[in-house]
């Protein structure tokens, strides 16, 4: 017996014309943009939910739209942002027998913005426990909205994805059997992404500025003020611009609520959702057993660099900016989280209390690794603070991130790597 209303049917119908016979290549080709950069995103097959979560226009739904197109089949579209649709999404059993009686038993479904389902994790895991032939694919912009509701619900049940604004590496490399770009280019597409960011409506895009205006009013307006009931939105937007003034400095909350005319509990709960968005990472101090080190204050930094820039810093040139140093960190920090996967590794800083500082240790499984970013030429020498770091630990591998690549050296069993900021993505697996 169906449960899907006469108006449902309609809505599913108009955003699947393939069902009454319409051309499924031009359907799909709708939701692809004329310029498409392939991703570093494999999906896996088997019986799992495939769920991508990560922030508003990274690429998710055409991430999806795009696979789908691949494999030159069609795929029954479920907009979860129609409240008809969210209505007839409550029961997982029902919801099955009225697609098998829509669609062929192994056709994918794609659940887009499946967090504004109330249950969307119990939803998820009842349709995967009954074990049809169809494959789901699912996407959610927030995770303050999706962790929350599919966190443990989903264990076991679905290969999660984090997608974020587009790498250096997906920008110059990833495309199949091209020939290597040269240096002057990957040269420009690196001030590309260290100004504009790697969103990909604003990678590609003719007015990076004005695209770049729109993300964050809508995420400040829409998403902050509409949908997450934030209190006082301009407060809001001050603690943005006091992460973005900051990059690279200790956040100092009580300083920032009296700048901001909020109490310190708030300005916890505004970094916390400006991370659980994706906007933001908090990056806590590596502590290594050492009495002299600092271990409560965290850092922030943008996962995306235009975002940054848009909020606080503008647009002018790199080399003739005077946040230069800020700018590069921030990019460096991106390229590396980007490159690694957060349950296995971990980014931090290290920072001593005589202030002695290294801008960002990795660890994978107990091996360390320090990073020290510099915006000009560091002349193939380290400084004190990274030798403090080195003496103390060990790492296996210490990089100095500067504009110029110099000789490998070796200081006790630590190798030391002078790399350009375009080799940073690359360079993780040297340790990891």
């Amino acid at each position: 017996m169906t449960t899907i209303s006469d108006f449902t049917l309609q809505v599913i119908t108009a955003d699947n014309p393939w069902l009454e016979g319409g051309d499924v290549q031009k359907w799909q080709a709708r939701f692809l943009p004329e310029c498409y950069i392939p991703r570093s995103v494999n999906f896996e097959s088997g019986r799992r939910v495939c769920l991508v979560v990560g922030p508003r226009q990274a690429g998710k739904s055409t991430l999806i739209w795009k696979t789908m197109a691949e494999s030159a089949r069609p795929c029954l579209y479920i907009n979860c942002e129609e409240p008809a649709v969210r209505q007839w999404l409550s029961s997982p059993a029902s919801f099955l027998v009225d697609i098998d009686g829509l669609v062929e038993k192994n056709t994918p479904v794609f659940f887009d913005e499946i967090q504004f389902l109330q249950e969307a994790g119990l939803f998820l895991k009842g349709i995967v426990d009954r074990r049809t032939d169809h494959s789901f694919y699912a996407t959610g912009s927030s995770a303050f909205d999706l962790e929350s509701r599919t966190g443990e619900s989903l264990a076991g049940r679905a290969h999660r994805h984090l997608l974020l604004p587009l790498s250096l590496e997906e920008v110059c490399f990833n495309i199949r059997g091209a020939p290597a770009l040269s240096r002057k280019k990957v040269a420009s597409r690196l001030e590309r992404l260290l100004l504009y960011g790697g969103y990909p409506p604003v990678y590609t895009s003719q007015n990076p500025e004005r695209e770049l205006i729109g993300l964050v009013e809508s995420f400040v307006i829409r998403d902050a003020s509409d949908r997450l009931k934030i209190r006082h939105p301009a407060a809001f937007r001050k603690i943005m611009e006091l992460c973005s003034s900051q990059i690279g400095s200790l956040c100092n909350f009580s300083e920032w609520a009296a700048i901001a005319g909020i109490s310190n509990d708030s300005v916890r709960e505004y970094a916390g959702i400006l991370e659980n968005t994706h906007i933001i990472r908090l990056i806590r101090p590596y502590v290594g057993g050492k009495r002299a080190e600092i271990t409560s204050a965290p850092k922030a930094y943008f996962l995306d660099n235009g975002i940054r820039n848009q909020i606080f810093g503008g647009f002018t040139s790199y080399s003739g900016r005077p946040d230069r140093g800020a700018v590069l960190e921030n990019f460096v920090f991106t390229e590396l989280y980007k490159a690694i996967n957060p349950l296995l590794n971990s980014i931090r800083f290290w920072r001593s209390k005589s202030g002695a500082e290294v801008d960002f240790v990795l660890e994978h499984r107990g091996i360390i690794s320090g990073w020290e970013v510099k915006a000009g030429d560091a002349m193939g020498k380290i400084t004190r603070s990274s030798r403090s770091f080195i003496d103390a630990y060990q790492p296996e591998c210490f990089f100095v991130v500067n504009k110029t690549e110099h000789t490998k050296q070796t200081i006790g069993k630590t190798r030391i790597f002078f790399i350009r900021p375009e080799q940073v993505g690359g360079s993780i697996s040297r340790c990891c």
